[in-house]
């Protein structure tokens, strides 16, 4: 693309200083019509060949109405009215339009070259070759060639090639190209490390999880790259737009060329003058400005906000976030850490140690954070008891047989239906109640952390229009109500099963505003129903979370809640560009065809009017890339 906009150049000077050339040989010298036209085309051929070979094989393919083949027919008829009785040559306009024309399209192609090389730098994220243990050695290969079970080393300064569990070594990842965050992440042995990452200090040795295609940096790439297959309303309508306005400014200027010289009645005489309108109202009405600059806009704000760790999987989206009045969160790892650890253990009629230790065998299999817990309190759940039968209860707990025992662990809902009394608790958190072969023999306390930026997170999008917000949970309703208060929710809704939280949102959805969306903000894991449901769905915390980035419609890539205020920030920012932008170009495009109706413009005003609007446009559009 760098060497075509170079020739470009080239071609624009030579073209501009030919054409400076001819205008002063075409004053000092007495020359003929034809020998004009010869003197003019050289310069014209120079800076418009390109286009008129545009031009000419889309009109091979039948697309005719574009820009190319607009200019093409302007400036040819431009060159040629001077050939018509009573006319004046229009020569140096015609070279002019297309030498403008040329500069025009020289801004654009270097305004998309900026936005593609910042998304390519940010999407640099693969490397070329990993270091990979085979047969004993060492040896550098492509990352593709590379299958799960492998031992790749990864030395510092070098990017992790794929996704793997870290089997020797400590050092820290710098994670800035995946979240947007430069604060380095420890990593020691048996922690998961994720393509895309850089390794900054020691050298370590990984056993590889997934091929090169599923890698997270793989996943990431594929997401930025098939955004745009998702268009916003606004790119929708601008396509349209053109496809019903250009055809209807072909035939306004073809009319304009025609109609008023055959109803004045002296045909050859007037003729002359309307066509010059006529081709002057054909330069104007090219609706590149439009055409490329929004889309190139929205472009620019999904790279601007994949910079910052927000990827967005079309412009729709982009759009639907700029709009959010209504935020509805999960609880669970999303305001708060989801990282729980027991703080009471309350027996009935054993000790502690053995309450412990049926918990951690009934939820020996359960990858739930609350079961995580009870067995990192029990160290030693794994020894010779027999666990069988294990059945998760959905919205309830899990039961097994531990020892030929029926052991049932779950909430109070879980008593009730297998009619076992249970007592209350105190103290906050999440209570998890614990039967023995029907009898109650006690509960245990587990409790979560509220994440450090939840609060600033929830004021931040207050700040930025969103109206309501609202707390969705399946924990209980004390504990609920005391996260939404730290935190800074509007409502909340407690003891939700999966399939409530869908009908929550459904109810949410029914009551919003008309033109504001709702989004669902979850950790994509356990929430892939909610999020499909909402207007739009985001994933956060979903570093290396295959399940996130595949239902979600915005990825935040850390753990930060107040990242989404960002994304909504990017996303007006995008939308108020691509509002100046068509605000802007049609309002002077109106203005100059009006004009040009009237035999108000020249040549020069319809060039600027086209051109200048575009580039103007284009370069307004680079803004969205900031995000």
């Amino acid at each position: 693309m760098e060497k075509e906009n170079k020739e470009r150049l080239v071609k624009i000077i030579a073209s501009a200083a030919l054409l400076v050339v001819a205008v002063v040989v075409s004053k000092l010298t007495n020359l003929k019509m034809w020998q004009e036209l010869l003197l003019f085309l050289v310069p014209y051929l120079i800076a418009g060949g390109e286009t008129l070979k545009e031009a000419a094989e889309k009109l091979l393919e039948g697309e005719l109405l574009d820009e190319d083949f607009l200019m093409s027919v302007a400036t040819l008829g431009a060159l040629a009215i001077g050939f018509i009785p009573g006319a004046e040559s229009q020569f140096p306009e015609a070279v002019f339009v297309m030498l403008f024309f040329q500069i025009g399209e020289f801004f654009e192609d270097m305004a998309e070259d900026k936005s593609r090389d910042s998304i390519t730098e940010l999407m640099d994220i693969r490397p070329d070759t990993a270091s990979v243990e085979r047969d004993g050695a060492t040896i550098v290969v492509n990352p593709s060639e590379i299958t799960v079970g492998e031992t790749i080393v990864i030395k510092p300064g070098e990017k992790v090639p794929l996704d793997g569990v870290v089997i020797e070594g400590s050092s820290s990842l710098d994670t800035v190209a995946l979240t947007g965050e430069s604060v380095p992440r420890g990593i020691a042995v048996g922690d998961n490390i994720l393509s895309g990452c850089v390794n900054l200090s020691g050298v370590l040795r990984a056993r590889v999880t997934k091929p090169f295609t599923e890698s997270t940096a793989s996943k990431i790439l594929e997401l930025v790259e098939n955004a745009s297959e998702n268009k916003s309303k606004s790119e929708s309508f601008i396509t349209r737009f053109a496809k019903v306005y250009t055809p209807i400014v072909v035939v306004l200027a073809v009319l304009l060329a025609f109609l008023p010289p055959l109803l004045s009645g002296n045909f050859s005489a007037e003729f002359a003058k309307w066509l010059y309108r006529a081709l002057t109202f054909l330069i104007v009405s090219c609706p590149c400005a439009l055409v490329i600059s929004i889309p190139l806009a929205f472009f620019g704000g999904i790279g601007g906000a994949a910079r910052k760790g927000i990827l967005v999987k079309g412009s729709n989206y982009l759009e639907a976030l700029a709009r959010l009045g209504t935020v509805v969160f999960d609880k669970t790892g999303t305001l708060t850490e989801g990282v729980f650890e027991v703080t009471a253990v309350h027996p009935e009629t054993i000790d502690e140690k053995e309450l412990l230790h049926l918990a951690a065998h009934v939820e020996r299999y359960s990858t739930h954070p609350v079961a995580v817990s009870l067995r990192l309190a029990y160290p030693d759940e794994a020894d010779s008891c027999s666990v069988e039968d294990v059945e998760e209860v959905a919205g309830q707990g899990v039961k097994a047989r531990v020892n030929g025992k029926t052991v049932c662990v779950g909430n109070s809902k879980m008593m009730e239906a297998i009619g076992v009394p249970w007592k209350d608790c105190e103290k906050k958190g999440t209570i998890v109640h614990v039967s023995l072969d029907g009898e109650y023999v006690g509960h245990i306390v587990v409790s979560d952390r509220i994440k450090a930026d939840a609060a600033e997170a929830l004021k931040a999008l207050k700040e930025n229009g969103v109206t309501k917000t609202v707390m969705l949970t399946g924990d209980k309703a004390d504990v609920a109500a005391e996260v939404a208060s730290e935190v800074g929710v509007d409502e909340f809704r407690a003891e939700l099963l999966p399939a409530d939280k869908v009908s929550e949102v459904e109810k949410l959805i029914a009551g919003k505003p008309d033109g504001r969306s709702l989004a669902f903000v979850g950790d994509g894991i356990n929430d892939a129903p909610v999020l499909a449901r909402a207007d739009v769905g985001i994933a956060m915390g979903a570093l290396g979370s295959d399940a996130a980035i595949e239902a979600a419609d915005v990825v935040l890539m850390d753990d930060k809640p107040s990242k989404l205020a960002t994304g909504i920030k990017a996303a007006r920012k995008t939308l108020g560009i691509a509002r100046q932008n068509t605000v802007f170009s049609i309002g002077v495009k109106v203005l100059v065809l009006l004009l040009a109706m009237f035999g108000l413009a020249t040549m020069w005003m319809a060039v600027l009017a086209d051109v200048g609007v575009m580039v103007l446009a284009v370069l307004n559009s680079t803004r969205a890339l900031k995000a």
